[in-house]
């Protein structure tokens, strides 16, 4: 099954867009690391938290994504911008719209 997560994090006050523009530009070549969906949300009625949505192909799709050069020098510049408050709900993802399908596994039995 696919693999997803949901995450917010808190900045420091006067920083959020700061942090959101860094967490969007980081999001090229994500596609091609195997990420289907990357959202970066702002409460119109909260200026200190940002939400993140990922759909990825796999667990480990996502976490060598964390290793790439791009998405290691964005956590390091965004770090100081935050405050450490993190919350992170990992999901099993059954599909929704605007995902695009992966082919079924092809079976190796004989007919």
């Amino acid at each position: 099954m696919t693999y997803g997560c949901i995450a917010s994090m808190r900045t420091k006050p006067g920083f959020r867009d700061e942090v959101a523009t860094l967490l969007l530009d980081a999001a090229d070549g994500l596609r091609e690391a195997g990420c289907d969906l990357y959202l970066v949300g702002l409460a119109d009625d909260d200026d200190v938290t940002i939400w993140v949505t990922e759909v990825w192909r796999s667990k480990e799709h996502h976490d060598a994504s964390l290793t790439r050069t791009d998405a290691r020098t964005a956590i390091g510049r965004a770090m100081p911008m935050l405050t450490g408050d993190f919350t992170k709900q990992e999901l099993s993802v059954a599909g929704g719209l605007g995902l695009r399908p992966h082919p079924a596994p092809q079976s190796h039995v004989s007919k």
